[in-house]
C-alpha cells in the first residue's frame, strides 16, 4: 500500500483514540509501578520454583490443626488458611518451608483500587469497558500502520533497526522509540483487546462446545503415582484440602491448566478437568497486559506506557509541523486586487511568491498566490505579477503546461497591470525561455498592461530578484523589503539523506556513482529528480534519480569547480546531505507500453538503471547507452544489464563508445535498428531519454528523418502522444 494510505491511517487512529490512550496510559503507568513494588515485598522463599507439594504438606500438617485451604497469586506469595495449635484463624502469607507466617495479606490501597477501576472502564461500566477494548485495538492498529512507516522509511525489513537520519527531535525519537517499543506496544494492545472481548463473552460459544467435550478422567487402576512428589508449587494456583481423613474425602488442586482431585492416602489422580484454552489464553493475557507475574516485564511495560505519551506528543508535533509547511490564502482569488501566478517545477519559486505576498497583506493590499495553471478570470484584480521558471528545452514546468491556452480561454474584464519574472540558469540555453513566452502572449491581451521590461533572475539570485523588487516597488509605490537574506534561504521541508557508498573517482574515471538512503516521508521512483544546494544558499542543482533497492541512486560527472559535483565528490559514506525530492511524473517508467527503449549518454544512465532493476512486470525493455570510453563504471553497468537481462528484466543493450578506437554514438545505434524504433513507434511503444541536451536534439532529429523516410508520423506527433519522453539537461 501506498506511504500516504499508511500515514493517514496511521495519523486518524492516533486523532480519534489519543484522549483515550493518554488516560489508559498514564493509569497504566501507575498500576506498573505498583506491580514492580509488589514484587519488592518480603513473602517470597527462595528456590520457590524446585518445591514440591509433598515438601510442604507434612510441615503444615504439623504446624497446623486444620487445614482448609492454600493459595499460591501472582507474586509467588503463599497464602495459607487454617486453624493453629491454638484455635486461632489464620489467613497469612507464610513460609512454606517452615510454615511461620510472614504477614497479613493487604488489600490494594484505594488510590490503586481507583486507578484500576479508571483503566478498566473509566468508570462507566460496561459501556466504558467496551470504550477501552475498542481503543486497545485501534492501538494495534496504530502500532501496526506505524510499523508499515518505517518499513518504509527504512526501506526493507533488513534495515528496520540501521540508523535514523535525525532531522528534529520529535521525528528522530518516534522513529528510534517507536522501533524499540513496537512489540511491547502490541502484546499491550493484543492483551487488552482480548480481555475486552472475554468479558463480553465473545468466546462464549467456543468455550461451552469445548466444556462440553470435556470429560472427567478417571484415573487406571495401579496408577499410584503420587502427584504431590511431582507437582511443583509453582504450578498450583490453589489447594482446597479434604474436611476428614475419611479416604473418600479428596484434595482439590487447582493448576494452571487443569483441575485435579487427589486421594489424600496414595496422592494418586481420582479425577481430572482440563481448563478450557479460553481461560488458559485469559489468564496469560492478564500476565501480559498488567505484568502481575514478573516485575522486569512490568518495567518493560511501564516504559511501554510512557512511550505511548511520547508518541502522542511527538506524532502531533510532526504532523502540526508538517501542516504549518503549507502555504496558505488569507484572501480569495476573486476579491485580490494582487494575483501572483507562480511557475515552479520543485515549488522553489514559490517562496519568492510568498515572500512578496506577506508583505502585500502587511501593507493592508488583498493579494492572492496560486499556480499558473490554476488561473481564470480576476474580477478585483488590478495587478498581475507572473514567476516563472522553465524546464526542459524552454518548455513549461509541470504547474504552468496549460496556462497559455487557459490565457486564450480566459480575458480579464478589466484593465490589469502586470510584470513577469523569470526565472532559470544561465547554464542552459533556453535561459528563463518560457518566461519570455509568457511575457510575449501577456503583451498581446487587450486587456494586459506592462508595467515592467521582462526581469530575470539567474540561479535564484536573491541579489538579482532584489532589482526587479526595486523597479515594481518604484512604479507602483509600494515598499517592499529590498534586502536580500528576506528572499536568500534554502527552502524549508529538506529532507536529510544519508551516503550509503559512494565509488571514487580517477585520472581516467570521473564519474562516479552515489547511493543515499531517503528518510521515511521519502516517496520517489526512478526518473524523480534531487534538488540539492551545495552552498547552502538559492543556487540549486538538480541530479535525475533511480531506485536502487529503495535508495537513491546518482551518477555524476565530476567537473572542475563544479558547485554541484564537486560538493558531492567529496562525500563518504556515514555523511549526510539536506535535498529536496521532486516528483517527475512525466518522466516515470510506462506502467502499460508494450515495449520501452532507453536512450541515454553519460550520466543520463542513472535513472534507467533504477526503472529496469524495478521492471517487475518484465515489459520488454531495451537499454540504448553512449559514454566516450570503457572505464570501470561502464564495466559495472555491463554486469549490472547482464544480469537483469538474466532476470528478464531487460531485452537487450546497447552500447556505443565514442573515444574507442571503433568509435560510434549512440545515433549510430539507432540507425542501425531503424526497423526496431519505427515498429516500436507504430505499436504503441515508448521512447525515453535522458542525458544531455544535445543528444537529445540529435536523437530527435534522427528520429523524426527515419519516421519521414517510411511515411509514419511526425516525431511530435510522437511526443504529444506521450511515446517520447525525455529529460535532459
Amino acid at each position: 500500500m501506498t506511504l500516504s494510505f499508511w500515514r493517514y491511517t496511521h495519523l486518524a487512529l492516533a486523532l480519534f483514540s489519543s484522549l483515550f490512550l493518554i488516560l489508559a496510559s498514564a493509569t497504566g503507568i501507575i498500576l506498573a509501578v505498583d506491580a514492580m513494588q509488589e514484587k519488592t515485598l518480603p513473602y517470597k522463599v527462595e528456590n520457590f520454583e524446585k518445591i514440591t507439594l509433598g515438601e510442604i504438606l507434612p510441615i503444615l500438617k504439623k504446624e497446623y490443626s486444620e487445614i482448609t485451604e492454600i493459595s499460591i497469586d501472582h507474586n509467588q506469595f503463599v497464602t495459607l488458611q487454617a486453624i493453629d495449635q491454638d484455635g486461632n484463624d489464620i489467613n497469612s502469607y507464610i513460609d512454606h518451608k517452615t510454615g511461620k507466617q510472614l504477614g497479613k495479606p493487604v488489600k490494594k490501597s484505594e488510590f490503586i483500587q481507583w486507578v484500576t477501576g479508571f483503566h478498566r472502564s473509566l468508570f462507566l461500566h460496561e459501556t466504558g469497558r467496551f470504550f477501552v477494548g475498542v481503543v486497545s485495538f485501534l492501538l494495534f492498529l496504530i502500532a501496526i500502520s506505524g510499523f508499515a512507516l518505517v518499513l518504509n522509511r527504512q526501506r526493507g525489513i533488513r534495515n528496520f533497526f540501521s540508523k535514523v537520519i535525525k532531522e528534529y527531535f520529535a521525528q528522530y525519537y518516534h522513529v528510534v522509540l517507536g522501533r524499540l517499543a513496537l512489540i511491547p506496544i502490541l502484546i499491550i494492545a493484543l492483551s487488552g483487546t482480548y480481555l475486552s472481548l472475554e468479558r463480553f463473552n465473545f468466546f462464549m460459544g467456543k468455550e461451552k462446545n469445548q466444556n462440553a467435550k470435556t470429560e472427567t478422567v478417571i484415573t487406571q487402576k495401579g496408577k499410584t503415582a503420587s502427584v504431590f512428589k511431582t507437582t511443583l508449587l509453582s504450578d498450583i494456583n490453589k489447594i482446597e484440602f479434604p474436611f476428614t481423613d475419611d479416604p473418600e474425602e479428596y484434595y482439590i488442586i487447582e493448576l494452571k491448566d487443569r483441575e485435579i482431585e487427589v486421594n489424600q492416602i496414595t496422592g494418586a489422580v481420582v479425577t481430572e478437568k482440563r481448563s478450557p484454552m479460553t481461560v488458559q489464553l485469559s489468564d496469560l493475557s492478564l500476565d501480559l497486559h498488567t505484568g502481575r507475574a514478573n516485575g522486569i516485564w512490568a518495567f518493560i511495560l511501564a516504559i511501554a506506557s510512557i512511550n505511548i505519551l511520547f508518541f502522542i506528543y511527538s506524532g502531533f508535533s510532526i504532523t502540526l509541523k508538517r501542516r504549518s509547511s503549507r502555504i496558505k490564502n488569507k484572501f480569495k482569488a476573486n476579491e485580490s486586487e494582487f494575483i501572483l501566478l507562480v511557475g515552479s517545477e520543485n515549488g522553489s519559486t514559490l517562496r519568492f511568491a510568498n515572500a512578496i505576498l506577506k508583505q502585500l497583506i502587511a501593507h493592508g493590499k488583498k493579494a492572492f498566490v496560486t499556480e499558473l495553471n490554476s488561473y481564470t478570470t480576476f474580477p478585483k484584480a488590478q495587478h498581475i505579477i507572473v514567476l516563472s521558471s522553465t524546464h526542459g528545452l524552454g518548455d513549461a514546468p509541470s504547474n504552468g503546461s496549460k496556462f497559455l491556452s487557459l490565457l486564450k480561454k480566459y480575458p480579464q474584464n478589466q484593465k490589469i497591470n502586470y510584470s513577469v519574472v523569470g526565472f532559470g540558469s544561465k547554464a542552459y540555453p533556453d535561459f528563463c525561455q518560457f518566461a519570455f513566452e509568457i511575457d510575449k502572449q501577456l503583451e498581446n491581451q487587450f486587456w494586459a498592461e506592462r508595467i515592467l521590461e521582462l526581469q530575470t533572475v539567474n540561479d535564484k539570485s536573491a541579489d538579482e530578484f532584489v532589482n526587479w523588487i526595486k523597479l515594481w516597488s518604484s512604479k507602483t509605490e509600494i515598499s517592499l523589503s529590498t534586502t536580500p537574506s528576506l528572499y536568500n534561504h534554502v527552502p524549508k521541508g529538506l529532507q536529510k539523506l544519508m551516503v550509503l557508498d559512494k565509488t571514487l573517482v580517477s585520472e581516467h574515471e570521473q564519474t562516479f556513482i552515489l547511493t543515499l538512503r531517503a528518510n521515511m516521508r521519502a516517496k520517489f521512483s526512478s526518473g524523480d529528480l534531487l534538488a540539492i544546494y551545495p552552498a547552502n544558499d538559492t543556487r540549486e542543482r538538480l541530479y535525475s534519480i533511480g531506485n536502487h533497492s529503495g535508495n537513491i541512486q546518482l551518477v555524476i560527472k565530476l567537473h572542475p569547480n563544479g558547485l554541484g559535483s564537486e560538493f558531492l565528490n567529496k562525500l563518504i559514506p556515514g555523511n549526510t546531505i539536506k535535498a529536496g525530492i521532486i516528483n517527475n511524473k512525466a518522466f516515470h517508467f510506462p506502467k502499460k507500453a508494450s515495449k520501452v527503449a532507453l536512450i541515454s549518454n553519460g550520466t543520463g544512465i542513472a535513472p534507467f538503471l533504477g526503472m529496469i532493476e524495478q521492471n517487475k512486470t518484465k515489459t520488454e525493455t531495451h537499454l540504448y547507452a553512449g559514454f566516450r570510453m570503457e572505464t570501470e563504471t561502464v564495466s559495472g553497468y555491463k554486469k549490472f544489464t547482464s544480469e537483469m537481462i538474466e532476470n528478464q528484466k531487460l531485452q537487450s543493450f546497447h552500447l556505443a563508445l565514442s573515444r574507442e578506437a571503433e568509435h560510434f554514438y549512440v545515433m549510430d545505434l539507432i540507425k542501425r535498428d531503424t526497423d526496431f524504433f519505427i515498429n516500436l513507434l507504430k505499436e504503441g511503444g515508448v521512447i525515453m531519454i535522458c542525458g544531455s541536451l544535445a543528444m537529445q536534439k540529435d536523437v530527435e532529429a534522427i528520429l523524426d528523418k527515419l519516421c519521414l523516410e517510411r511515411n509514419t508520423k511526425s516525431i511530435s506527433d510522437y511526443k504529444e502522444n506521450g511515446q517520447l519522453l525525455s529529460d535532459c539537461y
